[in-house]
């Protein structure tokens, strides 16, 4: 399960932003540190959402865990 975790790029990865009922390919760059919010779940475990620079997206969890690597998660 990914969801709670931390992951910073190693690589550019693209993601999906939704606005309204349009959705954008957004690429997130290399160096960015990503949260899962959510998922996968059961039924589609491509698909994870994550907080990335104050936003919501969806990113494949195949990319996140090939091109990232886990970061501890700080406490505030």
């Amino acid at each position: 399960m990914l969801s709670g975790k931390r992951f910073r790029l190693n690589e550019e990865t693209i993601g999906v932003e939704t606005w309204g009922r349009k959705r954008l390919a957004t690429l997130v760059p290399a160096g960015s540190v990503i949260t899962v919010a959510s998922g996968p779940n059961p039924e589609d475990t491509r698909m994870v959402d994550v907080l990335w620079d104050g936003r919501k997206i969806s990113m494949f969890a195949v990319d996140i865990e090939n091109r990232g690597e886990q970061v501890a998660n700080t406490s505030a």
